[in-house]
């Protein structure tokens, strides 16, 4: 058993949950603890037999229930030393016991888990993805980063399964509300994925494992889920790739997605 699934993803909260026969793994907490526990409970699965969190970077959106969530389910929890040093009131709602420090690019395990770290390019202290191996079974997870770096696709080549963020759309992007200074963050090579760069990265990966793709971490003001969609199945068709050979899907953002079996 292999399985990945979205409970939430986008700019308001993210929480993705891997689970394999004996290892239950919550990537980030996004959201309130309330409602992470029912979507867990959604999917059969309860709060108290997770054993361990890992934190991309300290952001609102990734770590508004982390401290709770550990606190009230015991769960140790995973971060580098750069994020834990950004994030004291998470920090210090959790027992020390429970506080692990990874570093990119050196490999952990837990339980029947191996977790890879990579490093992102996002503005905060030090972002990481996650690539995940059960045996010769590999997933990645890559959101909030402003550009695809040499880094970033070596570490998703080998994957068959991938949680990529597909955050706006440059043209809406333009023309929202939105200040400029925000405007320049977001497009800017420590900000977020737009729609394109998504696309071309999904298609360089189509050529390697690449069987399975999430879209995720979608902008409630500056992009829409069938839009996200048709830009990377259009890109698919324009680079000669059978569509039907990838399974192409997008991460709501308000409950959890189908459970993906990685194979």
């Amino acid at each position: 058993m292999f399985n990945f699934c979205s409970l939430y993803s986008g700019s308001s909260g993210n929480s993705l949950f891997i689970q394999s026969e004996n290892t239950n793994i919550l990537v980030d907490a996004g959201e309130s603890a309330r409602k992470i526990e029912n979507a867990l409970s959604s999917i059969n699965v309860d709060a108290k037999n997770l054993n361990a969190i890992l934190v991309t970077h300290e952001h609102i959106d990734h770590v508004k229930s982390l401290g709770t969530l550990a606190k009230k389910y015991n769960i140790p929890v995973y971060a580098t030393k750069e994020t834990w040093e950004a994030m004291p009131d998470q920090a210090e709602k959790i027992d020390p016991s429970l506080q692990n420090t990874y570093v990119a690019s050196e490999e952990f395990k837990i339980g029947n888990l191996t977790i890879k770290p990579f490093s992102i390019s996002h503005d905060a202290a030090n972002p990481c993805g996650f690539s995940i191996s059960h045996g010769k079974k590999q997933m990645s997870i890559a959101t909030d980063l402003g550009y695809v770096s040499k880094e970033v696709s070596d570490a998703l080549e080998k994957s068959s399964f991938v949680l990529l963020e597909s955050n706006y759309d440059p043209e809406i992007l333009k023309f929202s509300r939105y200040p400029y200074p925000l405007k320049r963050r977001i497009s800017g090579e420590f900000g977020h994925l737009s729609n394109g760069d998504a696309a071309k990265l999904v298609v360089q990966l189509a050529k390697k494992n690449l069987n399975t793709v999430m879209l995720g971490h979608l902008s409630k003001e500056n992009n829409f889920p069938e839009l996200a969609y048709k830009t990377v199945a259009d890109e698919l068709i324009n680079a000669k790739i059978d569509s039907s050979s990838i399974n192409l899907s997008v991460a709501s953002r308000n409950k959890p997605s189908n459970i993906i079996n990685i194979k």
